[in-house]
């Protein structure tokens, strides 16, 4: 049987068995998934619905990553998955797919950052609303973990585009609380 996206396989409401009334039809078609793995690019043509086309990505290695605090996209090699909430075989076989948490090479935005004279922030100061502005009540909120990364040569990114659907693997670099919370998931699934 081949993969279909009809419903009309499926038993009723009432979890009765439903009679098989026509064929499949061409519409109701699915097709394998893409599972875009990291290596030199190669993306199949598909023709869909309409005569429309859809560029699967097969092999990617490259992407458009965005740095929103500062606003710049830079394209960059795309090194390894890390983390898929999903499914943990899509990390261990380096599946790309929208969502993914991967390491992605952090020289194109080290190499603009050196040649705008732009400095990441080390660490950010934070007042506490409730009471005065006092050395006691400082809480120093560490924006480190993005500079860590840029300077070690690997940075976090998600992807947000969809491989299989697109062709591309575009998306942007993980920082402040979200960073935090991915760098704490991969630890765990570490040990």
């Amino acid at each position: 049987m081949g993969i279909s996206r009809d419903s009309i396989h499926k038993k009723r409401l009432t979890g009765g068995k439903k009679r098989i009334w026509r064929k499949k039809r061409k519409h109701e078609i699915g097709r394998q998934g893409a599972n875009t793995k990291i290596g030199i690019k190669q993306i199949a043509k598909i023709r869909v619905r309409g005569g429309n086309v859809k560029n699967r990505a097969l092999k990617l290695d490259h992407g458009n990553f965005s740095l929103i605090s500062i606003a710049i996209t830079k394209k960059t090699r795309i090194l390894s998955v890390v983390y898929n909430s999903s499914n943990n075989e899509l990390v261990r076989t380096n599946t790309l797919v929208k969502g993914a948490i991967i390491f992605i090479d952090s020289s194109p935005f080290k190499n603009w950052a050196k040649q705008n004279n732009y400095i990441f922030p080390k660490e950010k100061k934070i007042f506490k609303n409730d009471e005065k502005n006092s050395p006691k009540n400082l809480k120093k909120e560490k924006e480190t973990n993005l500079w860590e990364q840029i300077n070690s040569g690997k940075v976090l990114a998600r992807i947000c585009s969809r491989p299989g659907q697109t062709g591309r693997s575009d998306g942007y670099i993980l920082e402040g609380s979200e960073l935090e919370f991915y760098i704490k998931k991969i630890h765990k699934k570490k040990l």
